[in-house]
């Protein structure tokens, strides 16, 4: 069983095994997408397979669609070259349910890939012609947060967004600088409309695409590479629109489990592909069952039915709502929490802190106790519900290969909106008093405990990467498990970041509870978990 189209005309012996297949005409949807694409989509990654590759498949399945989806490759060409050709731009969608059981997709919906690489002539030519096509309703990516900067972490300008800036649209080589080349086409080909939609898991990221493509537009219009209504017509909303969005989908590196799973159907070649780039990708996804897209309805070109799919089409305001329903209260602080206790007990799968009573109540009462009280109803999604899918179902799941150590990856940057916004949220309400927030300060002085790199049983471990460890650790230096003499001192600066916290925990009353926390978790091996458990009785 090889997975090219080939392969799959031996459609038997994979629906023996459990495998649902592709229910439609492949070259008959193949000739529709060429003369009259209507989406195409940047990032070739594993979220994109998962999801958004499922979503148009589904609706091919039932005759909703009847194109199918583009992918472009923009920064790891070797995706297109040793992953997507090989297998005919087929993928195994493999679903790792909560219950124990897993459904095989064999997924069929992407019709071309291509590299978005001037040099590679045939590819570039091929996405001017799509980008002048007049059916072409939503660009869209998931390139990662970092895909739409144009600076580095100094506020400089990257190398090859400054010879764009220089050398305009003919030669473009940065990222949004070859997507900026791409909508100048469209614009030249009679300001056609589209909407370009950022689907990446980042805050209010459709006006992040639109300033990076904004920046470059500005400066070639002013500097007369391009002409001078291209920068009016990326202003016009009516024209080229940037919706906001939220996506939430666990898609996990291929997984050793999952590979063995797959050859004991008689699957072959799944060898995972690891590139120059260090992109992690096989010719199979793993994912968890479950799923949100939240989009802002904003296609000046129209767009799919996607909402058949199980997709949100809503305002602006709603998609935000969503997004802070989540990442501030019922999905990302859980995930937090858990993973600086997880480092710290000794945990290697988020999914088995779970089976820890004292943990799993940690979770419950930060979220129902203590976010929900304060979060804003977005009412096309209940908060409540939310929570009670991502603690009994998501979560726990065993088969997602979910670590702490992952999830604690830059958690300097996160606590200000996993909690900060919580916290202000209590600082300004007449019926509630950042005093009833017992467990939030917790999290927070474990991770002032993980900082020292000792979890609680004595041993050394490696802190997962962060940007402001080489900030914190040498502060922390003095500050030994066994003695807690002297931490206020060592510790105040810290606590009173508002950068860090959202906050200055001192000034809002938290400071002191944290410190205290703090002091309780030095007393010797095991008494990060012997706070947990006496502070979740209260």
């Amino acid at each position: 069983m090889k997975i090219n189209c080939e392969g799959l005309q031996n459609r038997t012996a994979w629906e023996a095994k459990g495998y649902a297949l592709p229910q439609f005409d492949t070259e008959t949807v193949r000739k529709k997408t060429k003369e009259e694409p209507k989406w195409i989509h940047f990032g070739a990654g594993n979220i994109f397979r998962a999801f958004q590759a499922n979503v148009v498949q589904r609706l091919l399945n039932d005759g909703s669609v009847d194109t199918g989806l583009i992918v472009a490759e923009g920064y790891d060409y070797e995706i297109i070259d040793k992953l997507y050709a090989p297998h005919d731009n087929l993928g195994i969608l493999v679903t790792l349910k909560a219950d124990g059981s897993v459904e095989k997709s064999v997924v069929g919906s992407i019709m071309e890939s291509l590299r978005v690489d001037p040099e590679h002539e045939s590819d570039y030519k091929r996405l001017k012609e799509i980008f002048r096509n007049p059916t072409l309703q939503m660009v869209t990516f998931t390139i990662t947060e970092k895909g739409y900067s144009l600076v580095n972490g100094k506020g400089e300008l990257l190398p090859n967004v400054m010879t764009d800036l220089q050398e305009g649209p003919e030669r473009a080589t940065s990222y949004i600088g070859k997507v900026t080349a791409l909508l100048y086409e469209r614009f030249l080909a009679g300001k056609l409309p589209i909407a370009m939609v950022s689907m990446d898991n980042c805050s209010h990221n459709g006006d992040k695409l639109f300033h990076a493509v904004k920046s470059i537009a500005e400066k070639w219009t002013e500097n007369k590479l391009a002409d001078a209504g291209f920068l009016n017509y990326i202003l016009d909303e009516s024209a080229v629109s940037f919706p906001w969005t939220m996506i939430d989908k666990i898609t996990p590196r291929p997984d050793a489990s999952v590979k063995k799973i797959l050859e004991q159907d008689g699957v072959e070649d799944l060898e995972q592909v690891i590139t120059s780039k260090n992109t992690y990708v096989a010719p199979f996804v793993n994912a968890e069952e479950c799923e949100y897209l939240v989009i802002e309805d904003k296609f000046p070109n129209g767009r799919p039915e996607l909402e058949k799919a199980g997709l949100y089409f809503t305002t602006r305001e709603t998609v935000d709502k969503v997004e802070k329903m989540k990442v501030c209260t019922c999905l990302n602080p859980l995930h937090t929490s858990l993973a600086v206790f997880g480092c710290l007990l000794g945990y290697e799968l988020i999914s088995e802190e779970m089976k820890n009573p004292a943990l799993k109540k940690l979770v419950e009462r930060i979220g129902y106790e203590e976010g929900l009280p304060v979060v804003v109803d977005p009412e096309i999604i209940s908060p409540k519900k939310f929570i009670d899918e991502v603690v009994n179902v998501r979560i726990p799941n065993p088969f997602m290969p979910d670590t702490p150590q992952r999830i604690a990856t830059d958690t300097s940057q996160k606590l200000a909106i996993r909690f900060g916004e919580t916290i202000k949220a209590y600082a300004k309400s007449e019926q509630l008093k950042v005093d009833d927030l017992k467990l939030i300060p917790l999290v927070f002085a474990a991770w002032l405990r993980y900082l020292l790199a000792v979890d609680d049983f004595g041993n050394a471990f490696t802190l997962s990467p962060d940007p402001l460890l080489d900030t914190l650790c040498p502060m922390l230096t003095d500050i030994k498990v066994g003695n807690s003499n002297g931490t206020h001192e060592i510790i105040h600066p810290i606590l009173a970041n508002q950068t860090i916290f959202g906050v200055d925990l001192y000034q809002v009353g938290m400071g002191e509870l944290v410190e205290e926390y703090f002091d309780e978790m030095l007393q010797g091996n095991g008494a990060v978990k012997k706070t947990l458990e006496k502070s979740i009785m209260y």
